[in-house]
Protein backbone atom coordinates (compact mmCIF):
# COMPACT_ATOMS: atom_id res chain seq x y z
CA UNK A 1 0.00 0.00 0.00
CA UNK A 2 1.00 3.61 -0.66
CA UNK A 3 4.16 2.82 -2.62
CA UNK A 4 5.14 5.43 -5.23
CA UNK A 5 2.93 4.93 -8.29
CA UNK A 6 1.82 7.07 -11.20
CA UNK A 7 -1.40 6.23 -12.98
CA UNK A 8 -2.07 7.60 -16.45
CA UNK A 9 -5.61 8.77 -17.11
CA UNK A 10 -5.97 7.92 -20.80
CA UNK A 11 -8.82 7.77 -23.30
CA UNK A 12 -7.11 6.72 -26.52
CA UNK A 13 -4.55 4.31 -27.89
CA UNK A 14 -2.23 7.24 -28.70
CA UNK A 15 -2.35 8.49 -25.11
CA UNK A 16 -1.67 4.99 -23.80
CA UNK A 17 1.38 4.74 -26.04
CA UNK A 18 2.75 8.08 -24.86
CA UNK A 19 2.12 7.25 -21.19
CA UNK A 20 3.65 3.78 -21.48
CA UNK A 21 6.79 5.20 -23.08
CA UNK A 22 6.81 7.91 -20.40
CA UNK A 23 6.92 5.44 -17.52
CA UNK A 24 3.32 4.85 -16.44
CA UNK A 25 2.88 2.22 -13.75
CA UNK A 26 -0.82 1.79 -14.52
CA UNK A 27 -3.51 3.03 -16.87
CA UNK A 28 -6.94 4.23 -15.94
CA UNK A 29 -8.47 3.53 -19.33
CA UNK A 30 -11.63 5.42 -20.15
CA UNK A 31 -13.39 7.23 -22.98
CA UNK A 32 -14.41 10.87 -23.38
CA UNK A 33 -12.23 12.63 -20.83
CA UNK A 34 -13.74 15.92 -21.97
CA UNK A 35 -16.86 14.99 -19.99
CA UNK A 36 -15.00 13.48 -17.05
CA UNK A 37 -14.64 10.00 -18.51
CA UNK A 38 -16.89 7.09 -19.39
CA UNK A 39 -16.50 3.35 -19.98
CA UNK A 40 -14.05 2.69 -22.86
CA UNK A 41 -14.71 0.53 -25.87
CA UNK A 42 -13.82 -3.15 -25.74
CA UNK A 43 -11.83 -2.75 -28.95
CA UNK A 44 -9.55 -0.06 -27.52
CA UNK A 45 -9.07 -2.12 -24.36
CA UNK A 46 -8.00 -5.14 -26.41
CA UNK A 47 -5.59 -3.04 -28.50
CA UNK A 48 -4.00 -1.51 -25.40
CA UNK A 49 -3.75 -4.84 -23.58
CA UNK A 50 -2.17 -6.43 -26.65
CA UNK A 51 0.47 -3.76 -27.20
CA UNK A 52 1.53 -2.39 -23.79
CA UNK A 53 2.90 -4.14 -20.72
CA UNK A 54 1.10 -1.83 -18.29
CA UNK A 55 -1.65 -2.77 -15.83
CA UNK A 56 -5.07 -1.58 -16.97
CA UNK A 57 -7.76 -0.39 -14.60
CA UNK A 58 -10.97 0.37 -16.47
CA UNK A 59 -13.38 3.18 -15.67
CA UNK A 60 -16.95 1.91 -15.39
CA UNK A 61 -19.23 4.90 -15.91
CA UNK A 62 -22.18 4.72 -18.29
CA UNK A 63 -22.75 8.44 -18.75
CA UNK A 64 -21.84 12.01 -17.90
CA UNK A 65 -23.36 13.50 -14.75
CA UNK A 66 -24.12 12.36 -11.24
CA UNK A 67 -23.45 9.00 -9.61
CA UNK A 68 -27.06 8.19 -8.71
CA UNK A 69 -27.68 5.15 -10.88
CA UNK A 70 -30.89 3.44 -12.00
CA UNK A 71 -31.39 -0.32 -12.02
CA UNK A 72 -30.85 -0.39 -15.79
CA UNK A 73 -27.60 1.56 -15.45
CA UNK A 74 -26.49 -0.82 -12.72
CA UNK A 75 -27.19 -3.77 -14.98
CA UNK A 76 -25.07 -2.15 -17.70
CA UNK A 77 -22.18 -1.46 -15.32
CA UNK A 78 -22.21 -4.95 -13.86
CA UNK A 79 -22.13 -6.54 -17.30
CA UNK A 80 -19.24 -4.26 -18.31
CA UNK A 81 -17.31 -5.22 -15.16
CA UNK A 82 -17.81 -8.92 -15.92
CA UNK A 83 -16.59 -8.44 -19.50
CA UNK A 84 -13.43 -6.60 -18.50
CA UNK A 85 -12.74 -9.15 -15.76
CA UNK A 86 -13.10 -12.04 -18.21
CA UNK A 87 -10.80 -10.29 -20.68
CA UNK A 88 -7.88 -9.57 -18.38
CA UNK A 89 -8.29 -6.15 -16.81
CA UNK A 90 -6.23 -5.56 -13.68
CA UNK A 91 -9.01 -3.63 -12.03
CA UNK A 92 -12.08 -1.45 -12.32
CA UNK A 93 -12.75 2.12 -11.26
CA UNK A 94 -16.27 2.53 -9.89
CA UNK A 95 -18.53 4.59 -7.65
CA UNK A 96 -22.20 5.00 -6.76
CA UNK A 97 -23.89 7.42 -4.39
CA UNK A 98 -27.22 7.66 -2.63
CA UNK A 99 -29.44 10.67 -3.25
CA UNK A 100 -28.27 12.05 0.12
CA UNK A 101 -24.62 12.07 -0.92
CA UNK A 102 -23.39 8.95 0.84
CA UNK A 103 -21.51 6.07 -0.75
CA UNK A 104 -24.17 3.58 -1.86
CA UNK A 105 -22.81 0.48 -0.19
CA UNK A 106 -25.40 -1.89 -1.65
CA UNK A 107 -24.67 -0.85 -5.23
CA UNK A 108 -20.95 -0.88 -4.54
CA UNK A 109 -21.20 -4.41 -3.11
CA UNK A 110 -23.05 -5.55 -6.22
CA UNK A 111 -20.38 -4.15 -8.55
CA UNK A 112 -17.54 -5.47 -6.40
CA UNK A 113 -19.06 -8.95 -6.43
CA UNK A 114 -18.87 -8.80 -10.23
CA UNK A 115 -15.25 -7.62 -10.00
CA UNK A 116 -14.20 -10.63 -7.94
CA UNK A 117 -10.47 -10.53 -7.26
CA UNK A 118 -9.76 -7.52 -9.47
CA UNK A 119 -8.42 -4.34 -7.89
CA UNK A 120 -11.17 -1.81 -7.20
CA UNK A 121 -10.68 1.95 -7.14
CA UNK A 122 -13.39 4.22 -5.79
CA UNK A 123 -13.35 7.10 -8.27
CA UNK A 124 -14.10 10.77 -7.72
CA UNK A 125 -17.66 10.05 -6.69
CA UNK A 126 -15.78 10.25 -3.38
CA UNK A 127 -15.36 13.98 -4.02
CA UNK A 128 -19.14 14.40 -4.27
CA UNK A 129 -19.92 12.82 -0.90
CA UNK A 130 -21.19 14.92 2.00
CA UNK A 131 -18.87 13.28 4.54
CA UNK A 132 -15.50 12.23 3.10
CA UNK A 133 -14.42 10.47 6.29
CA UNK A 134 -17.56 8.34 6.37
CA UNK A 135 -17.01 7.54 2.68
CA UNK A 136 -13.41 6.60 3.46
CA UNK A 137 -14.49 4.11 6.11
CA UNK A 138 -17.16 2.69 3.79
CA UNK A 139 -14.61 2.20 1.01
CA UNK A 140 -12.24 0.40 3.38
CA UNK A 141 -15.02 -1.79 4.74
CA UNK A 142 -16.09 -2.69 1.20
CA UNK A 143 -12.55 -3.75 0.28
CA UNK A 144 -11.60 -1.05 -2.20
CA UNK A 145 -7.86 -0.90 -2.82
CA UNK A 146 -7.67 2.78 -3.81
CA UNK A 147 -9.59 6.04 -3.54
CA UNK A 148 -9.07 8.61 -6.31
CA UNK A 149 -9.68 12.11 -4.98
CA UNK A 150 -8.92 15.79 -5.49
CA UNK A 151 -9.71 16.53 -1.86
CA UNK A 152 -13.28 17.51 -2.78
CA UNK A 153 -12.07 20.58 -4.66
CA UNK A 154 -11.65 21.50 -8.32
CA UNK A 155 -7.98 20.45 -8.24
CA UNK A 156 -5.49 18.81 -5.91
CA UNK A 157 -3.75 22.01 -4.87
CA UNK A 158 -7.01 23.55 -3.68
CA UNK A 159 -7.89 20.26 -2.00
CA UNK A 160 -4.53 19.53 -0.38
CA UNK A 161 -5.71 20.14 3.20
CA UNK A 162 -8.45 17.50 2.96
CA UNK A 163 -6.09 15.21 1.04
CA UNK A 164 -3.69 15.43 3.97
CA UNK A 165 -6.44 14.64 6.46
CA UNK A 166 -7.85 11.73 4.44
CA UNK A 167 -4.40 10.25 3.90
CA UNK A 168 -3.65 10.44 7.61
CA UNK A 169 -7.03 8.97 8.53
CA UNK A 170 -6.57 6.12 6.05
CA UNK A 171 -3.41 5.17 7.95
CA UNK A 172 -2.19 2.74 5.30
CA UNK A 173 -5.45 0.80 5.11
CA UNK A 174 -6.14 1.93 1.54
CA UNK A 175 -4.21 3.80 -1.15
CA UNK A 176 -5.16 7.47 -1.41
CA UNK A 177 -4.46 8.59 -4.99
CA UNK A 178 -4.39 12.32 -5.69
CA UNK A 179 -5.90 13.25 -9.03
CA UNK A 180 -7.29 16.24 -10.95
CA UNK A 181 -4.91 19.00 -11.90
CA UNK A 182 -1.79 16.96 -11.13
CA UNK A 183 1.10 18.56 -13.03
CA UNK A 184 4.86 18.21 -12.93
CA UNK A 185 5.19 21.53 -11.11
CA UNK A 186 2.84 20.60 -8.24
CA UNK A 187 3.52 16.89 -7.65
CA UNK A 188 6.25 17.53 -5.09
CA UNK A 189 4.13 20.15 -3.33
CA UNK A 190 1.25 17.69 -3.01
CA UNK A 191 3.52 14.90 -1.80
CA UNK A 192 5.41 17.08 0.70
CA UNK A 193 2.21 18.53 2.17
CA UNK A 194 0.06 15.40 2.28
CA UNK A 195 2.43 12.43 2.25
CA UNK A 196 0.63 10.97 -0.77
CA UNK A 197 2.84 8.93 -3.13
CA UNK A 198 0.17 7.67 -5.54
CA UNK A 199 -0.66 10.19 -8.27
CA UNK A 200 -3.07 10.25 -11.21
CA UNK A 201 -2.56 12.48 -14.26
CA UNK A 202 -3.36 12.79 -17.95
CA UNK A 203 0.15 14.04 -18.63
CA UNK A 204 -1.22 16.51 -21.15
CA UNK A 205 0.88 19.50 -22.11
CA UNK A 206 -1.50 21.40 -24.36
CA UNK A 207 -4.21 20.65 -26.87
CA UNK A 208 -3.05 19.39 -30.25
CA UNK A 209 -4.31 21.35 -33.21
CA UNK A 210 -6.42 19.37 -35.66
CA UNK A 211 -5.07 18.50 -39.08
CA UNK A 212 -8.26 19.78 -40.69
CA UNK A 213 -7.72 22.59 -43.20
CA UNK A 214 -11.39 23.28 -43.83
CA UNK A 215 -13.08 24.31 -40.58
CA UNK A 216 -16.74 25.04 -39.85
CA UNK A 217 -16.60 27.45 -36.91
CA UNK A 218 -20.38 27.74 -36.47
CA UNK A 219 -21.07 24.06 -35.72
CA UNK A 220 -20.45 22.20 -32.45
CA UNK A 221 -20.77 18.42 -32.15
CA UNK A 222 -20.92 18.59 -28.36
CA UNK A 223 -20.37 21.25 -25.74
CA UNK A 224 -19.95 24.69 -27.36
CA UNK A 225 -17.11 25.42 -24.91
CA UNK A 226 -15.02 22.71 -26.60
CA UNK A 227 -13.38 23.26 -29.95
CA UNK A 228 -13.98 20.59 -32.59
CA UNK A 229 -10.44 21.26 -33.81
CA UNK A 230 -8.46 20.46 -30.66
CA UNK A 231 -7.30 16.96 -29.70
CA UNK A 232 -6.53 16.15 -26.07
CA UNK A 233 -3.69 13.64 -25.77
CA UNK A 234 -1.02 12.59 -23.27
CA UNK A 235 2.40 14.05 -24.02
CA UNK A 236 5.21 11.49 -23.63
CA UNK A 237 7.84 13.91 -22.31
CA UNK A 238 5.40 15.63 -19.98
CA UNK A 239 4.35 12.29 -18.54
CA UNK A 240 7.97 11.15 -18.22
CA UNK A 241 8.84 14.22 -16.15
CA UNK A 242 5.84 13.57 -13.87
CA UNK A 243 6.80 9.90 -13.52
CA UNK A 244 10.41 10.70 -12.63
CA UNK A 245 9.24 12.90 -9.77
CA UNK A 246 6.81 10.29 -8.41
CA UNK A 247 9.36 7.49 -8.72
CA UNK A 248 11.87 9.54 -6.70
CA UNK A 249 9.68 9.36 -3.57
CA UNK A 250 10.76 6.99 -0.81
Amino acid sequence: MNKPLIEACVDSYASCKAAAQGGADRFELCAHLAIGGATPSHIVFNQVKRDFDVKINVLIRPRFGDFLYTDIEMEEMCEEIKWFKDNGANGVVIGALTEDGDLDEEKMKRMMACAGNMDVTLHRAFDMTRDPFAALESAIKLGCKTILTSGQESDVVKGKELLKQVYAKAAGRIDIMAGCGVKKWNIKEIHDYTGIKVLHTTGRKSAIDSGMKYRKSTVFMGLPSLSEYEIWRTDEQEFRECAEIVHSFN
